[in-house]
């Protein structure tokens, strides 16, 4: 005979009831401070732990208002180029877009295309703008040992915005001269930023994604205690990091404390969260080391 030890409950059987409201969906705001001086406009992070979030998954989740945390379980050139994936993926201006050299041969423009994951390159000399090489340039271009000097647009021809012009006009003017990519230069032609079509229309296929200042999506990544540990985070600082995580088992710990407390004196504007913790002592000691957010929770393992 089937014998209930004791009272069981499914969900049918459970119902959350509802109060009155006046609120309506369209007037909710799910925004939330993530540290200090990072905000999400939906309250959602990823698992700082090994192989959950790459380029990609870092890349949909900031255009929908959260934020992904690269892994570390990878090289430190692999984990910042990563990060530097989702800072590069968009921006209303970029203001240091990947450059390349007139001298530079078509191999070498392939190679980038496949490692950025874009294919359009302002060509510089020095800081000096001379020309700009596209998709289009390579596509007709069979010989791989041409320079980009043979393939690209020349300086002459190209179509190109004054800094501080409104977004407005410089979108009106790639429309103007069906450009995919307008040129921000300065009074002595030295390249200042670029702008590219595909980046004003994502900005409004995602209304609620989640940017810095610049414009560029948000992106955090996860640091250890060990020896390698200051190298990583110089990468990472370098390709643009918003946050590092001190990501450990046990974050009430001498080593999460210093390391957290050096990269508040090396990189002030890096925001620092540390963990994992299970108390208040470790989130006051955490705080009192700089700590800009804890990492609340320990897993059963």
């Amino acid at each position: 005979m089937l014998r209930m030890a004791q009272e069981a409950l499914t969900f049918d059987d459970v119902l959350l009831v509802p109060g009155y409201s006046d609120v309506l969906p369209k007037d909710v705001s799910l925004r939330t401070r993530l540290t200090r001086n990072l905000f999400l406009n939906i309250p959602l992070v990823s698992a700082a732990m090994d192989t959950v979030t790459e380029a990609r998954l870092a890349i949909a989740m900031a255009q929908e208002g959260g934020i992904g945390i690269i892994h570390k379980s990878m090289t430190i050139a692999q984990q910042a180029a990563e990060v530097r994936k989702v800072k590069k993926h968009e921006s209303v201006i970029v203001k240091d877009p990947v450059t390349v050299g007139p001298k530079a041969k078509l191999a070498d423009l392939l190679a980038m295309a496949k490692e950025y994951g874009f294919s359009g390159f302002p060509v510089v000399e020095g800081e000096t703008l001379v020309g700009i090489v596209t998709e289009r340039d390579m596509r007709f271009q069979p010989n791989h040992g041409d320079s980009v000097a043979d393939i690209m647009t020349p300086r002459e021809k190209l179509v190109t915005v004054a800094e501080g012009t409104e977004l407005a006009i410089i979108k009106g003017k790639m429309q103007e001269h069906r450009v995919e990519k307008m040129l921000v230069v300065d009074g002595d032609f030295r390249l200042r930023g670029l702008v590219t079509f595909q980046d004003i229309e994502k900005a409004r296929t995602f209304p609620y994604a989640a940017k810095d200042s610049d414009g560029r999506l948000l992106v955090g990544a996860a640091v250890g205690t060990g020896p390698e540990t200051p190298e990583r985070i110089a990468a990472l600082a370098e390709a643009g990091v918003d946050a590092v995580i001190v990501d450990t088992a046990h974050g009430h710990s001498r080593g999460v404390i210093d390391r957290v407390a050096w990269v508040k004196e090396h990189y002030p504007q890096i925001q620092v969260v540390g963990g994992n913790i299970a108390t208040a002592e470790a989130a006051k000691a955490l705080a009192d080391a700089g700590a800009d957010g804890v990492k609340v929770g320990i897993g059963p393992g």
